[in-house]
């Protein structure tokens, strides 16, 4: 009997963004209007969605968007990958 292929590990990925208070710091001007961009299942896909999201709003200086590893916040012992 074979076994069926394992799926690929998930390494979950949090994007979002929102308007800063100055370019200096990360402090959003208003929390109510973050942009949720997704939850992604690798860096990779990811990565894709914070381009996307950060081409959006190039005209907008105070606008930045990141990438959040979740993995490691749900499983801080697991190497970073």
């Amino acid at each position: 009997m074979s076994k069926s292929p394992q799926p690929p590990q998930q390494l979950l990925h949090l994007v979002f963004g929102g308007e800063l208070d100055s370019l200096d710091g990360v402090t959003f001007r208003d929390l109510a209007h973050l942009d949720i961009v997704g939850i992604y299942p690798n860096y990779s896909e990811a990565h894709a969605a914070w381009k996307a999201a950060a081409q959006k709003s190039v005209d907008n200086a105070l606008m930045r968007y990141f990438v959040v590893h979740l993995h490691r916040l749900l499983d801080p012992a697991h190497p970073a990958g």
